[in-house]
């Protein structure tokens, strides 16, 4: 299958990271939107259907929603309360079943942008896939370009430890003074791939150059299982980092040589940018998924006394 390119991609953008986060304190942060309207084209992960994704700018306080222009202009609200289902990727849907899927890579650049604001406009039920990565729609952030909005963001601060396990995953939040993220990950004994374990900073540490280009990935034999039943049409070794053993089978290898971890550290920041705020505390992972982030979240907002903002 030939790769996608973001349009983004094909005007030669610049590569010059952002880093809304760096050298401020929580307490000086703004909302932020975008400044121009920008699109990408590119096919579903899992539909395999071709789509393309249009973002504009929206007014402060407004969050993130998205538009499907296939149904009408049907609007779902991008947050933890609207997920309604986390297999193999995160779906977000409204009160009439209209739903978004694979909505995480573009909501983790959103987050190392520090956008809250915007209106995603698509023509279809699932976000493009690009190269399975968050780094084309980092791209296409920059070519839109920011715009720091008078209101102050919302913060949410982590007062208490809260954990949820489902088998030997496990997630949890726990009081930090800024935004930290740590995850440990391995096959669970399935190859001989050593286990990886990484942990990231937004607030110093560059989204675009330690984990916006890491690929969603898995197994050949998983593969070959979900192609079986019909699933994951468009999933290729262009948009999937995929291993047979311990050997890669991507021409390129891999990005980074724990590229597998940081991707789960991708997924989280995608997934927690559904909380509707900036969150300060220090999540910690063991194998972690989209479901086991959305009980997090579940967990964490269910409890008045584990959070304040």
């Amino acid at each position: 299958m030939a790769s996608l390119h973001s349009i983004a991609t094909k005007r030669n953008l610049s590569s010059v990271a952002h880093r809304p986060f760096e050298k401020i304190t929580p307490l000086t942060i703004y909302q932020k939107t975008i400044a121009h309207i920008v699109s990408c084209q590119g096919i579903g992960v899992h539909s395999g259907l071709p789509v393309t994704l249009t973002l504009y700018p929206a007014f402060s306080g407004n969050g993130i929603t998205f538009i499907r222009t296939d149904v009408g202009g049907k609007e779902i609200k991008a947050n933890w309360q609207t997920v309604v289902d986390t297999r193999m990727c995160t779906t977000v849907g409204n009160s009439q079943g209209i739903t978004v899927s694979t909505v995480e890579h573009l909501m983790a650049a959103l987050a190392a942008h520090g956008i809250d604001n915007i209106r995603i406009e698509l023509d279809g039920p699932e976000l493009p896939i690009m190269d399975g990565s968050a780094s084309p729609f980092i791209r296409l952030l920059e070519e839109a370009g920011l715009k720091q909005q008078q209101t102050p963001r919302k913060l949410i601060r982590v007062l208490k430890e809260v954990t949820v396990e489902n088998g030997s995953q496990k997630a949890s939040l726990s009081p930090a003074s800024s935004y930290e993220i740590e995850v440990e990950f391995d096959f669970a004994g399935r190859t001989s791939l050593q286990a990886q374990n990484f942990t990231f900073c937004p607030f110093k540490d560059s989204f675009e150059e330690d984990i916006a280009s890491a690929r969603t990935f898995g197994l050949l034999e998983d593969a070959q299982k979900i192609w079986a039943m019909g699933l994951a049409k468009g999933a290729s070794l262009d948009n999937t980092l995929v291993y047979e053993g311990d050997q890669v089978l991507n021409e390129d290898g891999v990005r980074y040589t724990d590229e597998c971890v940081r991707h789960k550290i991708l997924d989280v920041m995608g997934d927690l940018h559904l909380a509707g705020g900036l969150i300060l505390g220090k999540f910690h992972g063991i194998r972690p998924g989209h479901t086991l982030h959305s009980q997090l979240l579940h967990a964490l907002f269910a409890d008045s006394t584990a959070w304040e903002g």
